[in-house]
């Protein structure tokens, strides 16, 4: 055990070396933990109490612990409410009320029986000492997101209860602090606290949004939108200060309203994730650690007191947790989760004991004594220790489950490995293209995780052709660096962009191209310009054409026309999953306009790949519902159009009216045309093959002067559809 040096000043105080041993700490602590199985969030605190004033006296707990400890918890806080998944939020949210209601009411019932009658304390001391035993903080989180089951029911109920039971502890709270100032419950200061904290969670949810929409759609700089973010959330923990909520509830708060634009595989939010867990946070658990005075705990009767409390904060929660499992018929897994996830105490128990023993009574004691502090601070101690390795335990055990299930298919073939090529001509649209390329892809971990290409194709030897070549591929693969995925860099001399597309297709098993639509075509041009035409008709893979003017992270719906028939395609289980990705990815709602059995199909590959994204039908039989329907996308949704290969099953010869349609009434709205991928050789002679919809003014059959007379007659009968304010 280590002996506190009360007396003594601390054996460091220059900031530069407290720094340095601060970050020697976070260095060194995991690696040393690692052989020893202890979680590093275990490890951290353990530092801070060796290191800390109550240890060997290294450091003191000085300003700079205060203020990163701070930015710490909020980044903590912040970061669990980033990586939570709101459709599957929404999903659970009555099972995770009512699990928040047994959580908050079964320790606020043991921790008022046992500090009335076995501590002996008021009743006051006791109804404020039960709301930090109700109270917990999700410290464990970052264990559940790491072995990957955020998504899992016992996560999302214990995040919703987390909302539940700190709302509820600071109500009491604020109850508490209005009796010892008053004498009594003022009712209208308890309905002013609610009334300001609803206008607060109110305008957070209409302004953000909308803020943040506006910001990222004017700057693309990936440090000026992370200062932005990181503006935003303490923003909102102080504005969650200033309605007399706890700050750390409104850098939860402002996680939640974010997360939509910032898509889970993308640079930002490794970035957010790479600052918190490298600094913030590592400082505040190691702050944590520096405020445990060991030498008091067992002096006295400090230990007693703290055994009472530690064993009323774990067996309530463990209880409500045991209830919450019956009752759902969950396993033992789901409990040890739910109750790892909610026993750790922090942030509002520190808050509690803090403004506890600040209150005076009327005979000059606190109503919190120096033992409860003490008590207290061993609580947090050993929940935040116990915490991530039950949650740890637990967790693995449900990931080992979620990987055992079997994967059912929908009776379409899938690549096993995905080879994704991204060909880049421009810096401009490089790093976009490669972002749309990483968030629609389908396998993210493993030996079958997608693999990317970028391609740059040039036919001159210039140096101005290649240096925009090395531009192009260099941002291309810096994209894909910020969200730590390994892309290689292609440079090909060839004939022409097509020919050299299609040889690296054949070269590299190309599962599916991402790649841009050019931005100038009229209505005389073709629809996608003559090289894309000839790509579609030379390759059997599946080929996505973009063109979007704003970032996707900012987009609020995807709406997806399918074509009759598209359901036998071979590809189509592969582009329904990627649309899928990108909606998750995106946290956008996926709006499917379809026939009946297209539908059918589409629900069951959404069920069986679990994609888990929220999403709704329309119906639409043809290329009359679709001109209906296409006059309610606005510029803020992605406009996705499956297309077709002339000699594939779902291929009409109404999608050349289709492809004029977009070219006359579209030309400023998002779009991805998405040809699926079939079955046949690819053909490196483009010639080979007959034109398809992408090209509608072709002589093939399908654009015979008889359909081109009837495509006019019924674009001159639709009235024209008012162009929209850009």
């Amino acid at each position: 055990m280590l002996l506190p040096l009360l007396n003594a000043a601390p054996l460091v105080t220059d900031p530069v070396k407290i720094f340095l041993i601060v970050l020697v700490i976070i260095l060194l602590a995991p690696v040393a933990l690692n052989r020893l199985k202890i979680p590093h969030i275990i490890g951290m605190i353990v530092a801070g109490v060796a290191v800390g004033p109550f240890g060997l006296n290294i450091l003191d707990r000085d300003s700079s612990f205060n203020i990163f400890g701070q930015v710490g918890l909020l980044y903590l806080m912040f970061l669990a409410g980033l990586e939570i998944d709101m459709f599957h939020l929404r999903l659970n949210l009555r099972r995770g009320a009512v699990f928040g209601a047994l959580t908050f009411l079964i320790p606020m019932a043991m921790g008022v029986a046992a500090s009335v009658y076995v501590l002996h304390t008021p009743w006051l001391t006791a109804f404020l000492l039960a709301s930090m035993y109700a109270s917990h903080t999700l410290i464990a989180y970052p264990v559940a997101a790491r072995l990957g089951i955020t998504k899992s029911p016992a996560v999302l109920i214990s995040v919703v209860a987390t909302i539940v039971c700190v709302i509820g502890a600071l109500l009491v709270l604020a109850a508490a602090v209005n009796i010892h100032e008053t004498g009594e419950l003022s009712v209208g200061r308890m309905l002013l606290l609610l009334s300001k904290s609803g206008a607060y969670c109110a305008g957070v949810l209409y302004l953000y949004p909308r803020m943040t929409r506006w910001f990222f759609k004017s700057y693309s700089e990936k440090v000026t939108q992370y200062v932005f973010i990181l503006a935003m959330v303490f923003l909102s923990a102080w504005l969650s200060g200033m309605v007399g909520l706890e700050p750390v509830l409104g850098a939860f708060f402002a996680g939640l309203v974010l997360n939509r634009y910032v898509p889970s595989s993308s640079p930002l939010m490794n970035s957010i994730e790479f600052v918190g867990n490298a600094l913030f946070i590592p400082y505040f658990l190691i702050g944590v650690g520096m405020m445990i005075n060991v030498g008091v705990i067992v002096k006295g009767n400090t230990l007693w007191v703290a055994s009472v409390m530690l064993a009323v904060a774990l067996a309530s929660k463990w209880l409500a947790a045991y209830i919450a499992q019956k009752g759902y018929r969950m396993d033992s897994a789901d409990r040890g989760v739910m109750f790892g996830l909610t026993t750790a105490h922090t942030a509002v128990a520190l808050a509690v004991v803090t403004i506890g023993y600040n209150m005076v009574l009327p005979d000059g004691s606190r109503m919190m004594d120096e033992t409860i502090l003490n008590g207290t601070v061993l609580v947090i101690l050993v929940t935040c220790a116990i915490a991530p390795i039950v949650t740890s335990r637990a967790a693995t055990r449900i990931k080992l489950r979620m990987l055992g299930a079997p994967d059912a298919a929908s009776g379409q073939t899938a690549p096993v490995t995905g080879n994704i090529l991204v060909p880049v001509a421009n810096p401009i649209t490089a790093a976009s293209l490669a972002e749309l390329a990483l968030l629609m892809r389908r396998r993210k971990e493993g030996p079958r995780a997608d693999r990317f290409f970028a391609l740059h194709v040039r036919n001159d030897n210039s140096r101005a052709s290649k240096e925009m070549g090395a531009s192009s591929l260099a941002l291309a693969k810096g994209a894909a660096a910020g969200v730590d995925v390994a892309m290689e860099s292609i440079e090909r001399y060839d004939l022409n962009t097509v020919t050299g597309i299609l040889n690296t297709v054949n070269e590299r098993d190309i599962t599916a191209i991402v790649m841009g639509m050019h931005r100038k075509s009229s209505v005389i041009d073709t629809f996608l310009g003559s090289k894309i035409e000839q790509l579609v008709k030379g390759t059997r893979q599946m080929v996505v054409l973009s063109r979007c003017y704003i970032p996707v992270n900012t987009v609020t719906r995807i709406v997806v026309f399918v074509p009759q028939k598209a359901e036998y395609e071979t590809g189509f289980r592969q582009w329904v999953e990627s649309l899928g990705s990108l909606a998750r990815e995106v946290g956008c709602r996926l709006i499917f306009c379809a026939n009946a059995q297209g539908r059918s199909q589409i629900a069951g590959v959404i069920t069986h790949a679990k994609l888990g994204i929220r999403h709704e039908y329309r119906p639409a039989d043809g290329i009359d519902d679709f001109m209906l329907l296409a006059n309610k996308v606005l510029d803020d949704d992605l406009l996705v159009v499956i297309g077709a290969r002339r000699d594939s099953v779902s291929y009409t010869p109404e999608m050349t009216d289709i492809a004029l349609f977009l070219q006359r009434y579209f030309d400023r709205n998002n779009l991805l045309l998405i040809y699926p991928a079939q079955f046949g050789e690819n053909r490196l002679n483009p010639d080979d093959t007959q034109t398809t919809f992408a090209d509608p003014l072709g002589t093939g059959p399908a654009s015979a002067p008889s359909i081109l007379r009837s495509i006019r007659g019924r674009l001159q009968r639709l009235r024209p559809l008012p162009r929209r304010h850009r």
